[in-house]
């Protein structure tokens, strides 16, 4: 059998290879966490209001183009 003489310890499938795939998970672990919270405060200053949709719904017809005007709509 041949031996297996090329053996590095600090080469991709070692320690190298180990501390770029942490450093690769926990850079995506930080953006995943500061995109969140910019999300969170943008909704937190930014509050949906579902007045629109609920304050007239006795105009709302079964089948009508103007029924887009009763449609979601984004928050101001």
């Amino acid at each position: 059998m041949a031996e297996n003489t090329n053996r590095s310890v600090f080469g991709l499938n070692g320690v190298t290879g180990m501390l770029i795939a942490t450093v690769l998970l926990l850079s995506i672990l930080v953006f995943l966490t500061v995109w969140g919270l910019g999300v969170q405060q943008k909704s937190a200053t930014n509050p949906y209001d579902p007045t629109p949709i609920v304050g007239s719904l006795d105009n709302v017809k079964m089948i009508s183009k103007d029924n887009a005007k009763f449609a979601f709509k984004d928050a101001k």
